[in-house]
């Protein structure tokens, strides 16, 4: 993966974290246990200190940053969607922000939250825990139910699986020209590493 050490400082990766091979890592990132980073994702730590959490996940294009001597933190199990931005703020433990959301410097995302998709949450913001942040500006609407919650835990739960699927089995290759008869689909057990088969 393109991994760029900055001023003498060098990216960290725990062993049990999986990051995409497309990822670039810059400087003062640091990747705790059990961590999902996404295709194309842009960890940049030329400025402040980006980190993940144990159980964290960050998908395909998002982008952390911040401004000189701040820290970007996504706390343990936050899970952050597709092409969000994150930049000198913190997401808080097992809160989620949505696709194409933007967190600007100084927010909190307090614990068990829910951003929607496309919030603005400009700077420093804060948010009571197990709240649902909506809008154009950001404002928190509502608390989120306990069913809510589990829906949210089961979706960071399947990218730690992914994480593991990730490092024991994806592989580089050339595409096939032509599709084979009776292909399989994704998640059928004969596909899945055999720790994970009914599970």
């Amino acid at each position: 993966m393109p991994c760029y050490r900055l001023d003498g400082l060098t990216p960290v990766i725990h062993p049990t974290a999986y990051v995409h091979p497309s990822a670039v890592l810059i400087g003062d990132v640091i990747i705790g246990p059990h961590c999902y980073v996404g295709p194309l994702a842009s960890l940049r730590g030329d400025f402040g200190r980006i980190v993940l959490e144990e159980g964290a996940n960050l998908q395909d294009t998002c982008v952390m940053h911040g401004f000189p001597g701040g820290d970007t933190v996504i706390e343990r199990n936050g899970h952050v969607g597709h092409g969000a931005v994150l930049h000198g703020c913190r997401v808080g433990e097992d809160a989620l922000v949505g696709m194409n959301a933007v967190v600007m410097d100084g927010a909190y995302i307090a614990p068990r939250c829910i951003v929607a998709a496309t919030a603005f949450v400009k700077a420093g913001f804060q948010c009571p825990e197990q709240s649902l942040v909506v809008g154009s500006p950001a404002q928190a609407k509502r608390t989120l139910s306990d069913q809510e919650i589990a829906w949210k835990q089961r979706g960071t739960a399947e990218y730690q699986l992914l994480a593991k699927r990730c490092m024991a089995a994806l592989v580089e290759c050339p595409p096939l020209t032509e599709v084979q008869a009776l292909r399989p689909r994704m998640g059928d057990s004969g596909l899945r590493p055999k720790a994970e088969q009914g599970a």
